[in-house]
């Protein structure tokens, strides 16, 4: 199994501090973001990864090369001329990575930070094949809607009333998935240059099995605001 770590965003949720660096290398708890998603790869016995970057992109690729990749080999997909977004960024590298088109890919957002067991989750991929977007019951306003077999059935946004697809068990994605050989060949036809994983999710539910894999004991934070980072060294400090 392949690694993937989303490092592309802006982070503007998270300036000033990311005036002057990308958001994968802000520091957590001494470490940067990116790296607690790869040692958190290596540790579940994955050390094939892939990193696409955009902003700051030297300083990322800077960081891999001065740290030997943290024990692991990372392949960096550069997106400095136009940001792709979570389904593009990984359709770009996929398609160009030869070697990897028929292995399944764990792929997680940089400022993610959670206790989630990876080696549990790939476990229920190897005894299923099929992809499994890692979910929870907490409170947001976006949810996945998952049907009475917890395979993917729509979307909706409570705050605004907005839906696609059908309606069902109301759960919060968590920006992690495994997604299988066959979900990343379908990924590679999509026509779109620039879209996310849960635009393509939407688009391939019909034709795809696309689970809900719900984490025992889970607990996890986005980094994603400013105001959190106090908040996000403890959490990261208890894991």
């Amino acid at each position: 199994m392949v690694g993937m770590i989303f490092a592309a965003g802006l982070g503007t949720r998270l300036k000033p501090l990311t005036d002057t660096m990308p958001k994968a290398l802000v520091p957590m708890a001494g470490k940067p973001l990116l790296q607690w998603q790869v040692e958190k790869f290596r540790d579940a016995g994955i050390r094939d990864i892939l990193v696409n970057v955009h902003h700051f992109p030297d300083m990322i690729i800077d960081a891999i090369r001065a740290n030997n990749g943290w024990g692991c080999d990372i392949s960096v997909s550069d997106e400095r001329d136009r940001l792709l977004d979570t389904g593009g960024g990984l359709k770009k590298i996929h398609n160009a990575q030869c070697t990897i088109q028929n292995e399944p890919i764990l792929a997680c957002n940089v400022d993610i930070l959670s206790n989630i067991d990876l080696r549990a989750l790939m476990m229920r991929y190897e005894q299923t094949g099929v992809s499994q977007l890692v979910v929870s019951a907490r409170s947001t306003q976006r949810y996945l809607c998952f049907d009475a077999g917890d395979q993917l059935c729509g979307w909706t946004n409570i705050a605004t009333g907005e839906r696609k697809g059908a309606d069902g068990k109301h759960l919060a994605f968590s920006g992690c998935q495994i997604l299988s050989p066959d979900a990343l060949k379908r990924l590679g036809q999509m026509k779109e240059e620039k879209f996310s994983l849960i635009d393509f999710y939407l688009a391939a539910m019909q034709e795809l099995p696309l689970h809900a894999y719900i984490p025992q004991n889970y607990s996890m934070m986005d980094i994603g605001k400013i105001d959190q980072i106090e908040q996000a060294e403890r959490f990261a400090e208890s894991l």
